[in-house]
């Protein structure tokens, strides 16, 4: 049976170390820091697999027996992590959980540039404009990556994708799918320039979500959850698909409206990629 590795024990939650990791559920913190915030030992085994910068481990003592936290203690040390463990109370405040994960991790946050994003022959993007709420991006970044997406667009000013909130919801999907941000001018010339097909989810469409052909490089643009599209962006985009429904509802949650456009413009390229 492995044995974890020998660490520093850390019992307050006044420590210097424990009080950085905490800020980091503050935006400034994670702008000044450029650090986020992984629960769980699978969620920080995948940022590792994926060649993420682990920058610190923190696990709780009573965790330090079972033989999958010793070999991830042991990949973290590898990959030049800072270990710390410390009692469950302490972890708690960490992610300010009644029922604490015994990991948590801390990875350098990625900022790719838009313009250096490599298109392939056919492939599907996200776009999303001023998206507020971390729990719907985090779940758009999961549904993407199940379909296989090339990658999400953050357009204009949108919650932090780094936030507690949304790498929870991801389950993972923040450490596989990049995500890009940019204004609209820039947005509007890489849709020109790799002749991506944009489609917008709008209530002014008259085509339905699942009669419109979204292209083999194709752009699903989402808007606000509140305001929808501008106009501008809407007038921008090729096609605009309208999401049919009846009852009483008279719109569906972000989230949910993504993953119907999304799944549908995967089926028209036929799930390429999909497992058996």
């Amino acid at each position: 049976m492995p044995r974890a590795p020998d660490l520093e024990t850390i019992s307050s939650a006044t420590n210097p170390r424990v009080k950085a990791l905490r800020a980091l559920e503050r935006k400034k913190t994670r702008a000044e820091t450029g650090l986020f915030l992984a629960e769980g030992p699978r969620l920080v085994q995948q940022g590792l697999d994926r060649g993420w910068h682990l920058e610190t481990l923190a696990v709780s003592i009573h965790s330090l027996e079972r033989p999958h936290i010793a070999d991830l203690l042991h990949a973290a040390k590898a990959a030049g992590a800072r270990l710390f463990a410390a009692p469950e109370r302490v972890m708690s405040k960490l992610a300010r959980k009644d029922n604490p994960n015994a990991v948590v991790g801390v990875f350098e946050q990625r900022h790719p540039a838009l313009e250096s994003a490599a298109l392939p022959g056919q492939g599907l993007w996200i776009a999303l404009y001023q998206v507020r709420d971390p729990g719907n991006l985090g779940t758009i970044l999961r549904t993407g990556d199940c379909a296989g997406i090339a990658g999400v667009v953050l357009l204009e000013t949108c919650c932090d994708p780094y936030s507690l909130e949304a790498v929870r919801a991801s389950m993972g999907s923040i450490f596989d799918v990049p995500v890009y941000a940019a204004d609209l001018g820039s947005f509007d010339a890489w849709c020109s320039a790799g002749g991506m097909v944009r489609t917008a989810a709008s209530m002014n469409a008259t085509v339905r979500h699942d009669l419109v052909e979204y292209g083999k490089r194709g752009v699903i643009v989402m808007g606000n959850e509140q305001s929808g599209l501008p106009a501008d962006l809407e007038a921008a985009c090729e096609t605009l698909a309208r999401i049919p429904m009846r009852g009483g509802a008279d719109s569906l949650n972000l989230a949910q409206a993504t993953a119907l456009m999304t799944y549908e413009a995967w089926r028209q390229m036929g799930y390429a990629g999909a497992q058996e």
